[in-house]
């Protein structure tokens, strides 16, 4: 009988491993059949080698995600890309990589999918008959600003078009890369058609390093928060998600420092483990904080009814228990006493304006 290898973890990369996707028919899973050689520590070996990112075109026909969760504040988004380079290992998109065949461990971020015609579909959606104009949430999956932005630009190029009609849009981002498009969001913003949020997770580094490896480090997530708001952009934090009994004592610390950078508004969500999510944290939890380990999940439980994760609506996205009510209470009294959330600040649906569809007739010239 062999023993399975354990993974470990690899510079750069959030997951540890990438196991089979739950709808994958086998499981493929590395053992030791006692030929190799172990690797001493400090041998060239002993770390595993990195993993290169990889871009494959997604010939998806719309480009406009819509759903009725009562839980969640918009109804429409949109997704430029599939997959995230920012490697969150809590990410709770990291499942929807297995109904492409592949796996919610690393293969989530280093086999990315962009949607190249994303700028045109958006257009032609816009324009059908019928279409009733609802904020436009850009970060409900993935993040649109993670570095493969830089060279696709192409969130740029689905807000220009948002723009050219005054839709409203929102933008959720780990990324201080959002601070390139200030042009057009601080345009937008100047209307009540725009409010950007920035995710911050914890104010800790190293732990960041770790936690989301290639997202913006929290120092350069608060110069973001700082510029957007110095051009006058309606800017919020979101300290997501709180992880029990690694993050949660920084929420007072993390609201002060984004209130100070120019944040107006914050929200907040608590750690949900659906589907392999749970096994990759436990992987980072035994690599990277092996003496919190037991006690991570145990807290997590807590907030979960016993449970690694609570799929019910209401409840998913803030946990029960005293726990969850602790959490809670906390943050709504740093936001009062910071001044957060003060006022309402909806965005415009008003001023939408249909795209023209092109003329049948041709040019006389």
């Amino acid at each position: 009988m062999v023993d399975e290898l354990p993974s470990a973890a690899r510079k750069g990369r959030g997951a540890v491993s990438n196991p089979d996707g739950r709808f994958e028919a086998s499981r493929r899973v590395v053992v030791d059949d006692g030929w190799a050689r172990a690797p001493a520590p400090g041998d060239a070996d002993d770390e595993p080698p990195p993993l290169a990112t990889t871009l494959t075109v997604d010939a998806s026909r719309t480009i406009i995600a819509r759903n009725d969760s009562p839980d969640i504040p918009f109804s429409q988004s949109i997704n430029p890309y599939r997959g995230c380079e920012h490697g969150c290992v809590y990410c709770y998109a990291r499942p929807s990589h297995g109904y492409l065949g592949l796996s919610a461990g690393l293969d989530f971020e280093t086999k990315l999918f962009f949607k190249p015609e994303g700028a045109k579909l958006l257009r032609a959606e816009l324009a059908r008959p019928g279409y009733k104009p609802s904020a436009i949430a850009f970060g409900s999956n993935t993040d649109p600003y993670q570095p493969v932005e830089r060279r696709l630009g192409l969130t740029r190029q689905l807000l220009e078009v948002l723009v050219e009609h005054e839709h409203p849009f929102t933008i959720v981002t780990k990324s201080a890369n959002v601070v390139r498009d200030i042009d057009l969001i601080a345009a937008m913003s100047a209307k009540r058609l725009a409010k950007v949020f920035v995710s911050v997770t914890t104010l800790d580094r190293e732990l960041a390093r770790k936690l989301e490896p290639r997202a913006s480090t929290p120092a350069r997530r608060l110069e973001a928060i700082r510029a957007l708001a110095g051009a006058g952009v309606h800017v919020g934090v979101m300290t997501a998600p709180i992880i029990p009994a690694l993050t949660d004592h920084e929420v007072e610390a993390l609201l002060q420092a984004a209130h100070e950078a120019g944040a107006v508004s914050a929200g907040y969500t608590v750690l949900r483990l659906p589907f392999e999510i749970k096994d990759l944290f436990k992987e980072w939890l035994a690599a990277h904080a092996p003496l919190r380990a037991e006690h991570v999940l145990s807290r997590v439980m807590q907030l979960r009814g016993g449970r690694l994760n609570d799929p019910e609506f209401g409840s998913r996205m803030r946990g029960t228990g005293l726990d969850a009510e602790l959490i809670a209470r906390r943050f709504r009294l740093a936001c009062q006493r910071l001044g957060l959330n003060k006022n309402d600040w909806s965005l415009d649906l008003s001023r939408f304006r249909v795209p023209a569809k092109p003329s049948a007739q041709m040019s006389l010239f």
